[in-house]
């Protein structure tokens, strides 16, 4: 007989259907919760739903928010001539750690996939588009992955902003520092000579 206790069984399951977990880790976290006194394990549980509760997409750029408008979109100091557009709010949080992109953001939260059913309308370009409509917005920095769902995205994108007199910018990638280039693939190597810049 299979030992099976199923809360447990179902608690292990839920952890198993967030994003890199698999089925030894979500076990791991399922006993970890078990094992918090009763009331930790509530203020866990409490804040999830908190989060759930209180947080929203700003208005402006589609970021997560708990107000109308994100702390970026509020800030009179930033640049609003450009616009980096990103899959994910994540995507934000990686850009402001550089501390040296001062624009506005927009987050797409998804990529065009056809194979997973995401299509154009599914996304928060028409958003991105209604952002364009007073003249402001000088540039737009493509900043998606450099997969094909994240090229296909930026292409799909770039084209719908061309006859509004948008420039359209795309990130340069290349090889990373501490890479070595023996590793590095064709369009990797392709795309470090193309955003190559003086030194």
């Amino acid at each position: 007989m299979a030992y099976n206790v199923v809360p447990l069984t179902r608690l292990i399951e839920q952890f198993e259907r967030l994003p890199g977990i698999g089925r030894k880790t979500a076990q791991r976290l399922a006993f970890y919760v078990l094992a918090m006194p009763k009331e930790k394990a509530r203020q866990f549980a409490d804040t999830i739903l908190e989060a759930h509760e209180k947080i929203k997409r700003c208005k402006v750029c589609q970021s997560l928010t708990e107000s109308e408008l994100c702390p970026i979109c509020g800030d009179e100091s930033r640049d609003r001539g450009i616009i980096c557009v990103v899959e994910s709010s994540q995507d934000i949080m990686a850009f402001e750690r550089t501390r040296e992109y001062h624009g506005l953001y927009h987050v797409l939260h998804g990529l065009i996939s056809p194979m997973d059913g995401v299509g154009p309308d599914q996304l928060t370009i028409k958003e991105l588009l209604a952002r364009m409509g007073d003249g402001t917005v000088k540039e737009v920095v493509m900043a998606t992955n450099p997969t094909v769902e994240g090229e296909a995205t930026a292409m799909y994108i770039a084209r719908l902003l061309k006859p509004m007199g948008v420039k359209v910018t795309r990130l340069a990638y290349g090889i990373p520092i501490g890479g070595n280039l023996e590793y590095a693939d064709e369009v990797t190597l392709y795309r470090a000579l193309e955003g190559r810049s003086e030194i």
